[in-house]
């Protein structure tokens, strides 16, 4: 006698928190982001009342965009990573070296055509999922806590960048790349910089929200466990996520080098305490299985907010570091009483 088959993991009902099984809609208007999202609010209207001719203007609204896009694209990856109750700490290096070697790639080739262009974004998005994949291989395959492998990897990739490099910044970038990508603007009003960034955080949003894809990545840090007796390859999703995180951090490389025109070796290195901190701003839980793409666009925008208006209004830009600190610690402590409210 044969014991019974064991259902499809679609059919399989896991074990994730009541949010994973919410539209997307009523996620976006009801989860942990939304009182986030009034404090952003508050932000705007407190430096758009100390100083309203410079702070509310649509060319002041597309500073503080631009400057939150390069972010943006890395948090979006990392959201994914973080909603399975792991963590990257090397998505800034990673970022770094994309830059480096996509750099690299497009002066071998030399010109100033799109084929260049194109072929230095795929070098970028490669090196990414390289980083990514060695990433979820060492966390699953060799069972080394997420933080010890991406602590190492964080070291690795930007050592073999300063290695490529010799320390030196990569300044000779195609010119075509900056004045397009970097600087140009959609019916000279809306920076391709924000747009390709706003593009990647609906895209990625919509496949954590809608699809099994998503669904998988909720329940495995809610239960890993159960998702596992429920037939689903843990190994493989989880690698697939490191893998993802690490290539949009190889794109946000590309998109800082079309930005500033040279690698910023040394202006990235703590972007991905940046990303961390934007993603638990924005009501992603570090213990799991609660987030959203929407929270976390919200969460890059406060420290973007806040670093904009301190310069309009004339304070210290280190108070910014405070701010975004005190608000860090009140969003886990708000998410362990969250937790504590669903244990019960």
């Amino acid at each position: 006698m044969t014991a019974p088959t064991a259902p499809p993991p679609d059919e399989e009902v896991l074990d994730a928190p009541p949010e994973a099984g919410q539209p997307l809609w009523k996620r976006a208007l009801t989860g942990p982001s939304t009182s986030i999202l009034l404090v952003l609010v508050g932000m705007i209207l407190v430096f758009s009342m100390l100083s309203f001719e410079q702070f509310f203007t649509v060319s002041n609204a597309r500073n503080i965009a631009t400057d939150a896009a390069v972010l943006l694209v890395v948090a979006t990856g990392l959201t994914y990573v973080v909603i399975t109750a792991g963590i990257d700490l090397s998505v800034g290096s990673v970022l770094v070296f994309s830059s480096v070697v996509s750099a690299r790639m497009m002066n071998a080739i030399g010109g100033e055509s799109w084929g260049v262009l194109l072929i230095g974004m795929l070098t970028a998005l490669a090196a990414g999922f390289a980083w990514g994949a060695l990433n979820g291989f060492l966390v699953t395959k060799a069972k080394i806590p997420a933080f010890i492998v991406t602590l190492g990897t964080l070291g690795m990739a930007l050592g073999a960048a300063l290695l490529i490099t010799g320390g030196v910044d990569e300044r000779n970038v195609p010119f075509k790349l900056v004045e397009t990508i970097g600087t140009g603007r959609l019916f000279d009003q809306i920076p391709y910089l924000v747009l390709i960034a706003a593009v990647v955080a609906v895209v990625f949003g919509i496949i954590l929200h809608t699809t099994r894809f998503g669904r998988y990545t909720y329940a495995i840090g809610s239960n890993e466990e159960g998702v596992r007796r429920a037939g689903v390859n843990v190994d493989r999703h989880l690698i697939k996520v490191y893998a993802l995180g690490g290539t949009l951090a190889g794109f946000a490389g590309y998109l800082a080098l079309a930005r500033f025109g040279t690698t910023s070796i040394a202006g990235n290195t703590t972007l991905n305490l940046d990303a961390i901190a934007a993603i638990v701003i924005g009501g992603t839980s570090l213990f799991g299985g609660v987030g959203t793409i929407v929270g976390t666009v919200v969460g890059v925008f406060i420290p973007a907010v806040l670093r904009n208006g301190f310069v309009i209004v004339g304070v210290q830009p280190f108070w910014q570091q405070v701010a975004v600190g005190a608000v860090l610690i009140v969003a886990v402590y708000l998410d362990q009483l969250r937790r504590a409210r669903y244990a019960r």
